[in-house]
């Protein structure tokens, strides 16, 4: 489905990717995960075509490096944000139709809403109220379902336990859990929360300085490699 071949990334003087190359296939949920300042954000951002890169990046054959970022997203690419950047002056329903502003989420705006409002019901409660108001892990799930409102093929989730209580990362892992049992959504994610990340992933891949260190399986993540990866050591 998704086909990520020699990326490379630069912001001004420094390299944020370098030479990066992975695979997603439909159906999959693939983890990428790494030290902070590994490039795992930008690596979204070039996905999704809000930072510029060379290389080739393909989604079911197109070259997404070669439209613009809107055109990406009426492909079937949602992408939630490191940071979860809602809307905060909108209201919960706003957001949501916000997201659902792609041609796929204007001709599903009812069932998508509806399995959002089922997988979130505080959103269905709230849909009145600004969405800035809403708390962090309340924000998180705003983020995640103004995703999934443009019915989207392939879902991209940066960091979403991120600044969240454990009680509440939990509740998000479990709605990435649903999310793919329910199918028809390929999942890609990166997560600081490595355990969680490879526990139910097809395969993972581990970023370094810009560069995919190593990837598989979980079975073949061992954590003494991971650590190495990690630490060096």
């Amino acid at each position: 489905m998704l086909k990520v071949e020699n990326l490379e990334v630069r912001y001004g003087g420094s390299q944020a990717l370098r030479g990066t190359s992975l695979e997603v296939r439909a159906g999959e949920l693939v983890a990428v995960v790494g030290p902070n300042g590994a490039g795992k954000t930008t690596l979204f951002k070039a996905i999704s075509g809000t930072v510029p890169a060379t290389g080739r990046v393909t989604f079911e054959g197109a070259d997404l490096l070669a439209m613009p970022a809107k055109r990406r997203a009426h492909l079937g690419i949602a992408h939630v944000p490191e940071g979860r950047k809602i809307f905060p002056s909108m209201s919960v329903l706003e957001n949501l139709e916000m997201g659902g502003s792609t041609d796929a989420g204007r001709a599903g705006r009812v069932r998508a809403f509806e399995r959002i409002f089922a997988m979130f019901p505080i959103l269905a409660e709230r849909r009145a109220q600004l969405a800035g108001t809403l708390s962090g892990g309340q924000q998180q799930m705003l983020a995640i379902g103004r995703a999934l409102a443009s019915c989207p093929r392939l879902l991209m989730l940066d960091e979403p336990s991120m600044g969240l209580s454990p009680v509440m990362a939990d509740t998000i892992f479990d709605a990435v859990r649903e999310i793919r049992r329910e199918g028809g959504v390929t999942i890609l994610l990166v997560e600081q929360r490595v355990t969680d990340a490879l526990e139910d992933c097809d395969r993972g891949y581990v970023l370094e300085g810009g560069r995919v260190v190593m990837s598989g399986p979980p079975s073949e993540l061992s954590p003494e490699k991971l650590r190495r990866a990690y630490l060096g050591m």
